[in-house]
């Protein structure tokens, strides 16, 4: 794990007194990431399915400041319920300083499984694979315009007019994708697509926004692939590592970037890419795209 600085563990100490709403809280990356906020003084509002309010209770319980955190179970590709939640974060906790859009699935099913036929030997729809994209892309996307829609409301936090952050937590499948997981790559590229088509609005409306991109790490989600990557001696991310991650990315003053977490070492991953646009492509074409950009 990249050790912390002490400018970083300075910065941390923003986090006291902020409310941050968290995605997928209950259970994972999410769970961990409201144990180290919590930690850290911050308010936390645990947004996940009703169906997890057992773990998130527990959850609360085994935190440091029980009091400074709330559940609230709703499902962020049903409007009137997402809506609700961050009128309950407002509610309880006057405002809303940090988002994070952590709440994502992945497909058992291969998406590109040409063999699930029906008894007539028809193709069946890949009703899980959209139901991956639903819940990645599209929930994804409620959590953002909904985030910008509330923190745009505070006063600016900071000397540069910002009022708050967001968090996208897309992956290492957002960059690259090889797997058999089809959807979830589609989805995660999506994601990293959002990071990037969001950036105009978030600094006219004062807010942050970033990503974080996790490579393999243990959860319940990969827990069929957990024991083989043990057994093959590979790094693999800790919880620990992805949530102090996402921490550090709440609070720094910058927007546009993403942290790709593998092997338990963050690297940032956009200015690379922007960088390296004239070497790839040639600079005739990437004077080109960086003109037509400026032009839409």
């Amino acid at each position: 794990m990249d050790a912390m600085r002490d400018t970083d563990l300075i910065v941390l100490k923003s986090l006291s007194g902020k409310t941050t709403i968290i995605t997928g809280g209950a259970n994972g990356i999410g769970a961990e990431t409201v144990r180290f906020l919590n930690a850290q003084g911050a308010n936390i509002v645990i947004a996940d399915l009703e169906r997890t309010r057992p773990s998130a209770e527990t959850l609360i319980q085994s935190l440091q400041y029980p009091q400074c955190a709330l559940f609230v179970g709703m499902n962020i590709l049903v409007w009137r319920e997402i809506k609700a939640l961050f009128a309950e974060c407002t509610k309880h906790f006057g405002k809303v300083d940090i988002v994070v859009a952590n709440a994502g699935i992945m497909e058992s099913v291969p998406l590109f499984d040409i063999g699930d036929v029906d008894e007539e030997g028809e193709l069946r729809e890949s009703a899980e694979g959209f139901r991956v994209i639903d819940v990645n892309i599209k929930g994804t996307i409620n959590t953002l315009r909904l985030a910008l829609h509330f923190i745009a409301r505070n006063q600016p936090a900071s000397a540069n007019g910002s009022k708050g952050t967001v968090v996208l937590v897309t992956s290492t499948s957002g960059y690259f994708g090889s797997t058999g997981v089809g959807a979830y790559i589609v989805s995660k590229h999506g994601i990293t697509g959002l990071l990037r088509a969001s950036q105009q609005v978030g600094r006219e409306l004062g807010v942050r926004i970033n990503g974080v991109a996790p490579f393999f790490t243990a959860t319940t989600t990969f827990q069929a692939l957990a024991d083989q990557w043990k057994k093959s001696g590979l790094k693999s991310n800790t919880l620990e590592n992805v949530a102090t991650t996402i921490a550090l990315t709440c609070v720094r003053e910058e927007t546009g970037k993403c942290y790709m977490v593998a092997g338990g070492k963050w690297i940032e991953v956009e200015d690379s890419r922007q960088s390296l646009i004239p070497q790839w492509l040639g600079q005739e074409t990437a004077q080109l795209l960086e003109s037509a950009g400026k032009l839409f």
